[in-house]
């Protein structure tokens, strides 16, 4: 299906992620302009970048700070005009959980400050650019995780901040329309993916056999499985009337144990064996 894409012009921050690398890579098969941000290593974006070389620019950004998420917004419009759809995906987890007693506020302050108020400053500094280049249509999606609906022990100051995505899109679905009439605002909450990010839990048979077991599909996602939501709901032509919607991808995860250690047994092998990584 067409999904009528060519020639938008989307910014992904997290671009150089297990995520961000596979919604740049969707993206630009669709013949979209991108502006793909990343923090500091962008290696792995490195291929995509000699095979669309005219369809995408890449962006060093520390969506943290106000002056980085502007400065990013402002290379993005100089290369390709007005951004009409963005991507808040950008994202920190600690790799090592920590009791919310013996969490330092400085951790705390970090995840909030990367997960939560980047998806701010991108949100902002994208509606800015709606004021500035005025249109009927325009997309934002905020990425979040089932942590956000379910919680997660030792893990707090993750689950908090991505729980807060909810707030901010029920609130922005709203304000966008008086920028652009048919403007729209989504969340999508991937489960547990393969990425990077996740690899130290998806190559414990016993952390694997924990997680598939409340996963009717007894499947971990992959990265494609959430980028093609994404890309899907960023399309107005076959999401145009899709907004202030949350769309889980985790397989019908609902956070309670659906099936014995024995009836996950081969799902277990086939994410921890050594060919996977």
């Amino acid at each position: 299906m067409d999904l009528k894409l060519k020639g938008k012009h989307i910014l992904i921050t997290g671009a150089s992620g297990g995520i961000g690398i596979e919604l740049t890579k969707q993206f630009l098969t669709e013949g979209v302009n991108v502006t793909a941000c990343y923090n500091r290593e962008k290696r792995q974006l490195s291929d995509l970048m000699e095979s669309f070389t005219d369809n995408l620019l890449t962006v060093s950004a520390d969506i943290r700070k106000e002056d980085s998420a502007k400065e990013l917004f402002t290379q993005a419009n100089s290369r390709f005009g007005r951004v009409d759809g963005a991507i808040a995906n950008a994202g920190i987890a600690n790799h090592e959980g920590v009791s919310v007693s013996e969490m330092s506020l400085d951790q705390w302050d970090n995840t909030l400050r990367v997960n939560l108020t980047g998806s701010f400053l991108t949100a902002k500094h994208f509606f800015q650019n709606l004021e500035k280049y005025p249109g009927d249509d325009a997309s934002l999606i905020l990425v979040g995780s089932t942590a956000g609906l379910f919680g997660e022990a030792w893990y707090s100051d993750y689950s908090t901040s991505k729980a807060g995505m909810h707030g901010m899109m029920m609130s922005l679905k709203n304000e966008i329309v008086h920028l652009a009439s048919r403007g729209r605002v989504n969340l999508v909450n991937p489960g547990w993916t393969v990425t990077p990010m996740a690899e130290g839990a998806v190559s414990d048979p016993i952390m694997v056999s924990r997680i598939v077991q409340t996963i009717p599909l007894r499947k971990i996602a992959e990265p494609a499985d959430i980028a093609s939501t994404i890309v899907f709901l960023t399309s107005d032509y076959v999401s145009g009337h899709v907004s202030g919607q949350t769309v889980t991808v985790a397989g019908g995860m609902e956070g309670r144990v659906l099936f014995t250690p024995d009836e996950v047994s081969d799902y277990v092998d086939r994410y921890t064996s050594k060919e996977k990584w």
